[in-house]
């Protein structure tokens, strides 16, 4: 099934920044600095360039989907994804390197040659989401923009673009929603006139005040670069996973 959908360009624009500044920091990162821990629990620097690098051949597989017509899944299983990464992380620094360049690359090739019609061909995410092609810029800035900061390196939510911090904020109010785990808390930005609010509505929410790289970073769950602010004093309070 497809929909009329117009070609993401400025969240295309915001891919090509993100997959630099991931792809940077990847590269100033030492052999050695690759085997130390991210700010990912588990995991080192080189399984969340491997991610990185097989998240890349997950969504090139959903463009093929949006070009041809055939069902083809971003993964064949959550085991095989897990050896996927498992091995990738392993690799020598230079052969890892290599091979997160070859898998961007490849995703970067299949997005320009994608037709105009297929941008609104239903697809379906490795949760069971159905989605049109076009959010497939969105899945990816998400991943290189969020990991970047997870390595550790150099990159911090301050380098992420203040659209794309607005943008993961929303996305976790979609999955936080109706969720009762913990107290509905109420995101305000200092610097723009948005408020969002994570939780079930009703009751009184905790606001949280800050400027909007910090308020991605504390709703995504990552080091928060900025001062924020829980009305009338109190503890800000901790969030559940996102993702």
């Amino acid at each position: 099934m497809t929909a009329a959908t117009a070609r993401p360009d400025t969240m295309l624009d915001r891919l090509t920044q993100g997959t630099a500044a991931f792809e940077a920091d990847v590269h100033w990162l030492t052999d050695q600095g690759l085997t130390r821990p991210s700010y990912l629990p588990g995991w080192s620097r080189a399984h969340v360039v491997a991610h990185v690098a097989r998240n890349a051949d997950a969504l090139v597989n959903l463009l093929t989907w949006a070009r041809t017509g055939v069902e083809t899944a971003m993964y064949a299983g959550p085991e095989q994804r897990a050896g996927e990464i498992e091995d990738g992380a392993r690799l020598p620094a230079q052969e890892l390197r290599a091979d997160l360049l070859e898998a961007d690359s490849r995703l970067h090739q299949e997005l320009a040659a994608l037709p105009d019609e297929a941008w609104g061909a239903l697809v379906r995410t490795a949760r069971g989401r159905e989605v049109p092609a076009s959010q497939v810029a969105w899945m990816r800035v998400r991943e290189v923009w969020v990991h970047a900061v997870d390595l550790g390196a150099d990159t911090t939510f301050d380098a992420v673009p203040r659209d794309v911090c607005a943008a993961l904020i929303d996305d976790v109010v979609t999955a936080f929603r109706a969720r009762r785990d913990f107290p509905p808390v109420e995101l305000r930005a200092e610097e723009a006139d948005r408020l969002w609010l994570l939780g079930a509505s009703g009751g009184a929410a905790v606001v949280v005040t800050g400027d909007v790289p910090s308020l991605a970073a504390y709703a995504t769950g990552r080091a928060v670069p900025g001062p924020l602010h829980a009305a009338g004093g109190g503890s800000i309070p901790k969030l559940p996973a996102w993702l």
